[in-house]
């Protein structure tokens, strides 16, 4: 004995409506037109390229030039070594041959033997600039013109703590290149 209930059209003013159309197509859990934004209408750009062993390396050149000429700056304003700034050099040298070289073996070896030459400069920059700046003359001078005399200030002021620097450097190097490959 049941029998059907009506809907409560008294007192309600929206049990009257008509119900709201179905989607086309027969999903009733399809979107409604319009929601969807178009397309795009240009192109977006690829990915960066990544495991390009050669661009690695040419990235990890690049950065040593410019990170030995920042560590010679340091060194030359401070008149110190900072060993903090050789483990900036290395990591920096790695985070760039391993972010664009990728996870190539190679890749950290070679980002650890740059960092040990840019050190290197770095400390011999910062030496010309310590002599360029008692000599009255500009740092490229010092370079060019007296280089001998630079590298053997270099090996006579050469301790366990620059030794340790390039390690530490290489090091950094070789994680930052390792870290940033993956």
């Amino acid at each position: 004995m049941t029998q059907p209930t009506p809907p409560p059209t008294e007192g309600n003013p929206y049990a009257a409506q008509p119900a709201a159309p179905q989607p086309t197509g027969g999903n009733p859990f399809a979107q409604q037109p319009g929601a969807v934004p178009p397309p795009s209408p240009y192109v977006t750009a690829p990915a960066p390229a990544r495991g390009n062993v050669a661009l690695g390396i040419v990235a990890a050149v690049v950065a040593a030039l410019v990170t030995a000429g920042i560590y010679g700056a340091i060194i030359g304003a401070t008149e110190r070594e900072i060993g903090y700034a050789a483990i900036g050099v290395g990591f920096l040298v790695g985070l760039a041959a391993g972010k664009i070289g990728g996870s190539n073996p190679v890749v950290p070896v070679v980002s650890a033997l740059l960092s040990l030459g840019a050190i290197y400069l770095g400390q011999l920059i910062g030496i010309a600039a310590i002599g360029a700046e008692e000599l009255n003359v500009s740092v490229t001078t010092v370079l060019t013109d007296y280089f001998g005399d630079v590298t053997k200030g270099w090996k006579e002021s050469a301790d366990a703590m620059t030794f340790l620097f390039f390690a530490i450097g290489a090091f950094a190097a070789f994680s930052g290149a390792k870290k940033a490959a993956s």
